[in-house]
C-alpha cells in the first residue's frame, strides 16, 4: 500500500510540474474604440483569482496557461474573452457597451444624463460627421436629427445653409436657430456685401467638434429666453484627456461635380424650334416658313462673332461648371496630466468649387486648455481662429453669374477665331467677367472663452465665463474696363465690416443627493451680451489701366457709406431638476431678458418652462422584464422669445439727407415704445423606449408650437407723414404642430461584426392663425394668409394647353355668386385670379443611417428624404416658353413636348416668338420637390493592432466617402433643394433663378494617430 501511495504522490508532483511548465507570461496592449490606450482595464484568468490591471499606457502582463481564458472588463465597455494560445501576446480593442453607458447630453449651462432627460434633445457625436467633405458644418448634420430641416441653398462653396427646427416660427424676425459654441453665443448675422448670402458658420472646423446637441422643445430652450424660439444648436469642441498624449493627422482629397445637369437644346434643335416659333408668331407677318427662316438667319448672325453660326454648337452649361477639387489637412494634439489637459489643432482647406471662378481657402487653429490649480479651483480657455478667403461670383440674379450662361444661344461661340473671348453673345459672356474682374471676400473670426470654476462646497460650484466673438470681413472687388456692363474705365470697391460680441455667464450649480433616493440639481445665473458692428465702404471709378486695382488709384470716388450699430442684453436665469429613485423627474426653469431692441414699455420679458418624466420601466411591474429595457414618458411646456432683426426697431429714427445740394435731416422710422419680442409657447409629449437590452430603442414625440405677437410692418395713417408709411408692430399669430419618430437598432453584434441602423422622420403642419385686420400679406409669389401655411405660393393656376389651338389656359378661380370658385378656363391670363397653389415647406422630412463594422472594416451611409414641398422656377418664363419671352436657350422638355398640331395632348403650349403664350407667372412653373438622396457614404479600413504595434502608431485608417451621390426625384430643375441665393429672406422663399445645384463629392482620406 505504501508503494502505491508513493506512486500516486509521484504522479501528482509530475502533473503539477507539467502544468507549471505550460504557464507563461501573457502581455499585450488594450485600447478603446478609437485606438487610444486604455488604463485601468481589469484582466482576470477565468474561474481563478489571478488578475491584474492595464497601466497608464494600456499595457498589461499576467501569468496564464494555454487553453485558459482571459476576461477583459472595463466600465462602459463590452466585456471581452480571449483564449490563451501559443502566442504570448494578446492585444485587445475594447468597444463601448451602449447598455452600460449613461449617455450625457449638453443642455444650457450644464449637462444631463440622457436617461433622466425630460426635454427633446438630439445628440450628434463626432463619429457621425467625420469623413463628410463639406465646408459647411450644417451639411454634416443633414438627416441626423428628426424635425431638423437643413437645406443647402446652392452649390457655391460659401453659399448659405438654411436650418429650420420644427417649422418656421416667424415672418420678419430671425428664422435661424441660436448657435452656442462651448457655452458662448455665436454671431449668426449675414454680412454679405452682395445679394448672395454667406454661410456664417464657415469659421467652424468640423474636425474640432466633439458633439452637437440640438435643443428642440421649449423646456430645453427656455433657458435661452428671447433667442430660443427657433431652437438652439449647442456645439462642443474637443478637449484634452488625462492619459497618454496622442497626435492625430487627417488628410483628404476630394473631387466633385454637379449633382445634376439639365438638357438644353443643341444648335440644330435650337434653330429648328426658333424657326417654328417665328412662323407661328402673330408678332410677325410671315406668310411662308422661308420668310421666318430668313429672319432667324439674320438674327443669329448677330451672335456668331467672326464665324458661321451654322458650324457652331456650344454647350454653355459646360462652360459654367467645372470639376471641383478640395485639399484638406488637419492635425491635432490631445493629452494631459492630472493637473493640465489640452487640445490643440490646426487645419487647412483649399477648395475649387463646381462653378467656374468660385474658390475658397481656409486656415483654422484651436487651443482648448483646462488646468486644475488646486482641489477647489479649475481654470481654462478655448481659443479658435479662422481665416477664410473666398473668390466669389455674382449673385443668381445677375447677368454675369456663370449659371446665366445657360441662357446663351448655342450657335454663339465662346471664343473668336483668334482665341479672344466672344463679346457679341445674347447676354454678357460671363467669361469676360471672370477674366477681367474679381471679388475677394476675406473673413477672419476669433472665437474665445475664458473660464474659472470654483468649488465652494462638495455639492456647490460657481462658474464664470467670458466669451469674445470677433468677425471681420473685408471685400475687394475690381471690375476691369473690358468686363461686361462697364461704362467707366474700370471700377473698384472696398469694404470693411467688423462685428464683435462680448458676453459673460456667471452661474452657480448645485447637485446633491438627499437621503437614499432624492436628487436635486439647481442652476442659478446671469448673462450679459454686448454687440457692436462697424461697416464702411468706398467705390472708385476710372483707372489709367487695368493694372491699377485699388480705390486710391481711381479718378473719382463715386460712392461711400459708413455705419455703426450696437445692442445689449442682460439676462437672469434659473433651472431646477429633481428626480426621485431615478424614476420620477421634475424640471422647471425661468429666464428674464432685458434687451435694448425692445420698446421702453416692454424692456424685460419672462420665459418660463416646466417638464416631467416618468421612467415606467423602473416600476416593479416592469423592472424584471426580460424584453423591455426602457420605457419613459416625457411632457414639457414652455415659452420662448424671438427678437427683431434690426437693432433699433422701437425707436423713432432720423437720417441725413441731401436736399438740393444741402445737408439735412429726414424722419426715417416711426417709434413704437410697446414693441416687444415674438413669443412662442410650445408643448411636447414624448415616449422613449428600449427593448432587448436597448438593442432596439427609439423616441416618439408630438409637439405644438404657437407663436403670437408676430412682428409686422403695418400701415399708418397718411397724416403721420412717415416716409415709408409703416411701423413695426406685434400683430399676428401662427402655429406649428407635428410628430417626430426615431428608431435605433443594433441588428447584429458579435466579436467581429456589428451592424446598426437608425431611422427618423418628422411631420410638420404650419398655419397662420391671425394677421393684422385679417389682411393678406403678399410678397412676390408668396402670401401670408389666415388658415394657410406660412409663405404659401399665391399665383394663377395653370390649366394646361387647349388641344385644338395650342393656347396656354388658366383656371379662372373667380368667385361665383354662391361663394364658390369658378373653375372654368381662359386663355386670357388677366381674367384669372390668384389662389394658393402650393407650399415651400415640406410636410415630411426623414433620414435613414446605417453603420457596419467587420473587424477592421467600417461602412456607413445616410439617406435623406423630403416630401410635400414645391419650388417655383422664376427662370421658367425664359427657359420654357418656346421663345415667347426672348431668345434664351430652352429646356429640352419644351422641344420634346411642345404642341404642334390640333389634337396634341400636352402641357407645353405652341411656340410663338415674342408672344406670351404661357410664360406669365403661374403654377406652370411650380414643381413638387419630393426627393430621396443618398446624402453620404463612407468605406474605411483600419490597420489591425499587431501592424500598428510594429509601426508604433495607435491608428491608421484609410477611407473613401461620397456626398450627394444619388438623388431620386421627379423634379425637372437642377436640384430640388437649390433656391435663390438670397432665399433665407423670410417672406420671398421657395424660388429658384439660375441657381446652381449642390456638388456631388468623392473623397479619399487617411486618419493617423500616434
Amino acid at each position: 500500500m505504501r508503494k502505491k501511495s508513493y506512486g500516486l504522490l509521484l504522479i501528482l508532483i509530475m502533473s503539477i510540474s507539467w502544468v507549471q511548465a505550460q504557464e507563461k507570461t501573457v502581455t499585450g496592449n488594450i485600447t478603446d474604440q478609437d485606438n487610444v490606450p486604455l488604463p485601468g482595464v481589469n484582466i482576470v484568468v477565468k474561474e481563478t483569482t489571478r488578475g491584474t490591471q492595464s497601466d497608464f499606457d494600456g499595457n498589461y502582463a499576467i501569468n496564464a496557461s494555454e487553453g485558459e481564458v482571459l476576461i477583459f472588463s472595463y466600465l462602459g465597455q463590452t466585456t471581452i474573452e480571449r483564449v490563451v494560445g501559443s502566442s504570448s501576446i494578446i492585444n485587445v480593442q475594447m468597444q463601448e457597451d451602449a447598455s452600460q453607458l449613461e449617455e450625457v447630453v449638453v443642455v444650457g449651462f450644464g449637462t444631463q444624463s440622457k436617461r433622466l432627460l425630460t426635454d427633446n434633445v438630439a445628440k450628434i457625436d463626432s463619429d457621425q460627421i467625420g469623413g463628410i467633405s463639406t465646408p459647411a458644418l450644417q451639411n454634416a448634420l443633414v438627416a441626423k436629427a428628426p424635425g431638423v430641416q437643413i437645406t443647402q441653398i446652392n452649390g457655391k462653396l460659401e453659399g448659405g445653409v438654411k436650418v429650420i427646427i420644427r417649422g418656421l416660427s416667424s415672418v420678419s424676425a430671425s428664422q435661424e436657430p441660436l448657435y452656442v459654441i462651448d457655452g458662448i453665443e455665436m454671431n449668426n448675422n449675414n454680412i454679405s456685401s452682395i445679394q448672395s448670402n454667406l454661410n456664417p458658420l464657415l469659421a467652424i472646423n468640423p474636425n474640432d467638434i466633439e458633439s452637437i446637441d440640438i435643443l428642440k422643445d421649449a423646456s430645453a430652450t427656455a433657458i435661452f429666453g428671447a433667442k430660443g424660439t427657433n431652437g438652439v444648436v449647442l456645439i462642443t469642441t474637443k478637449r484634452g484627456k488625462e492619459g497618454k498624449s496622442t497626435i492625430s493627422v487627417d488628410l483628404s482629397t476630394s473631387f466633385g461635380q454637379p449633382t445634376n445637369k439639365r438638357d438644353w437644346l443643341n444648335s440644330a434643335q435650337y434653330i429648328e424650334l426658333l424657326q417654328e416659333s417665328a412662323f407661328n408668331s402673330p408678332a410677325f407677318d410671315f406668310t411662308t416658313q422661308a420668310e421666318a427662316d430668313e429672319w432667324v438667319d439674320v438674327r443669329l448672325q448677330r451672335y456668331q462673332g467672326d464665324q458661321d453660326y451654322r458650324n457652331i454648337d456650344t454647350d454653355w452649361q459646360e462652360e459654367a461648371f467645372q470639376n471641383s477639387f478640395v485639399r484638406d489637412a488637419n492635425i491635432s494634439f490631445a493629452g494631459g496630466t492630472e493637473k493640465t489637459k489640452s487640445f490643440l489643432s490646426a487645419s487647412y482647406n483649399n477648395s475649387d468649387g463646381i462653378i467656374r471662378g468660385n474658390s475658397l481657402e481656409r486656415i483654422s487653429m484651436r487651443a482648448n486648455i483646462d488646468h486644475d490649480i488646486n482641489d477647489w479651483l479649475d481654470v481654462g480657455f478655448n481659443l479658435g481662429y479662422t481665416s477664410t478667403v473666398i473668390d466669389r461670383i455674382s449673385g443668381d440674379n445677375s447677368f454675369t453669374t456663370p449659371l446665366q450662361a445657360i441662357a446663351q444661344v448655342p450657335t454663339a461661340p465662346v471664343f473668336l477665331s483668334d482665341g479672344e473671348l466672344n463679346g457679341s453673345t445674347l447676354y454678357a459672356n460671363f467669361l469676360l467677367q471672370d477674366k477681367h474682374s474679381f471679388r475677394l471676400t476675406k473673413r477672419r473670426r476669433l472665437l474665445s472663452k475664458f473660464f474659472a470654476e470654483l468649488k465652494l462646497l462638495e455639492s456647490l460650484k460657481f462658474k464664470s465665463e467670458i466669451g469674445y466673438d470677433y468677425l471681420n470681413q473685408t471685400v475687394d472687388r475690381n471690375t476691369g474696363r473690358l468686363a461686361p456692363f462697364q461704362s467707366t474705365n474700370g471700377q473698384s470697391f472696398a469694404s470693411d465690416n467688423g462685428t464683435e460680441i462680448i458676453s459673460t455667464n456667471n452661474y452657480l450649480t448645485f447637485n446633491k443627493l438627499f437621503g437614499e433616493y432624492s436628487n436635486l440639481d439647481f442652476v442659478l445665473g446671469t448673462n450679459y451680451t454686448r454687440f457692436k458692428n462697424r461697416a464702411s465702404s468706398v467705390t472708385g471709378d476710372g483707372f489709367p489701366t487695368d493694372n491699377f486695382k485699388s480705390v486710391s488709384s481711381a479718378a473719382t470716388i463715386s460712392d461711400g457709406t459708413g455705419t455703426f450699430t450696437n445692442w445689449a442684453q442682460i439676462s437672469y436665469f434659473a433651472r431646477a431638476t429633481y428626480d426621485y429613485k431615478n424614476r420620477y423627474i421634475l424640471k422647471a426653469s425661468i429666464r428674464q431678458d432685458g434687451s435694448s431692441r425692445f420698446g421702453e414699455n416692454n424692456r424685460f420679458g419672462y420665459f418660463p418652462s416646466g417638464s416631467l418624466g416618468w421612467i415606467i420601466s423602473e416600476e416593479n411591474f416592469l423592472k424584471e422584464s426580460n424584453t423591455l429595457s426602457l420605457l419613459k414618458f416625457r411632457a414639457s411646456w414652455g415659452i420662448n422669445g424671438n427678437t427683431p432683426i434690426a437693432n433699433f426697431p422701437s425707436l423713432g429714427l432720423y437720417g441725413g439727407t441731401n436736399y438740393n445740394g444741402q445737408s439735412g435731416l429726414e424722419f426715417t422710422q416711426g417709434e413704437n415704445p410697446d414693441l416687444k419680442w415674438e413669443e412662442t409657447e410650445q408643448t411636447n409629449f414624448g415616449l422613449d423606449f428600449g427593448f432587448a437590452n436597448n438593442r432596439i430603442s427609439g423616441e416618439i414625440d408630438y409637439y405644438v408650437k404657437k407663436t403670437k405677437d408676430l412682428l409686422f410692418f403695418t400701415r399708418v395713417p397718411f397724416e403721420a407723414q412717415l416716409p415709408s408709411a409703416q411701423v413695426l408692430q406685434n400683430i399676428g399669430n401662427l402655429e406649428n404642430s407635428g410628430f417626430e419618430f426615431v428608431l435605433n437598432t443594433t441588428n447584429i453584434q458579435t466579436e467581429d461584426f456589428t451592424w446598426k441602423t437608425s431611422i427618423n422622420f418628422a411631420t410638420n403642419k404650419n398655419e397662420i392663425t391671425s394677421l393684422p385686420n385679417a389682411e393678406d400679406q403678399i410678397t412676390g409669389r408668396n402670401i401670408l394668409r389666415e388658415g394657410e401655411a406660412i409663405n404659401s405660393f399665391y399665383m394663377v393656376e395653370y390649366a394646361g394647353v387647349n388641344a385644338q389651338t395650342g393656347d396656354a389656359e388658366y383656371v379662372l378661380n373667380t368667385e361665383n355668386t354662391d361663394g364658390t370658385l369658378n373653375k372654368g378656363v381662359t386663355n386670357d391670363f388677366s381674367q384669372a385670379e390668384r389662389v394658393v397653389v402650393g407650399n415651400p415647406n415640406p410636410d415630411i422630412i426623414g433620414g435613414f443611417s446605417s453603420t457596419l463594422n467587420y473587424k477592421t472594416i467600417d461602412f456607413s451611409f445616410t439617406f435623406q428624404g423630403q416630401w410635400g414641398a414645391q419650388l417655383y422656377n422664376n427662370a421658367g418664363q425664359y427657359q420654357e416658353t418656346g421663345f415667347g419671352n426672348g431668345l434664351d436657350n430652352q429646356d429640352e422638355y419644351i422641344y420634346n413636348n411642345r404642341w404642334q398640331n390640333p389634337g396634341d395632348i400636352t402641357d407645353v403650349p405652341q411656340a410663338r416668338l415674342f408672344v406670351n403664350n404661357g410664360h406669365s407667372p403661374s403654377s406652370r412653373y411650380l414643381q413638387d420637390t419630393d426627393f430621396v438622396r443618398l446624402r453620404n457614404l463612407t468605406l474605411g479600413y483600419s490597420l489591425p493592432t499587431p501592424a500598428l504595434d510594429r509601426l508604433g502608431m495607435s491608428r491608421v485608417r484609410i477611407y473613401v466617402s461620397g456626398l450627394n451621390l444619388l438623388t431620386f426625384t421627379n423634379y425637372r430643375g437642377y436640384d430640388p433643394e437649390s433656391s435663390n441665393d438670397d432665399a433665407n429672406t423670410n417672406t420671398n422663399v421657395g424660388n429658384t433663378f439660375y441657381s446652381a445645384p449642390p456638388a456631388k463629392v468623392y473623397t479619399m482620406g487617411i486618419n493617423l494617430s500616434f
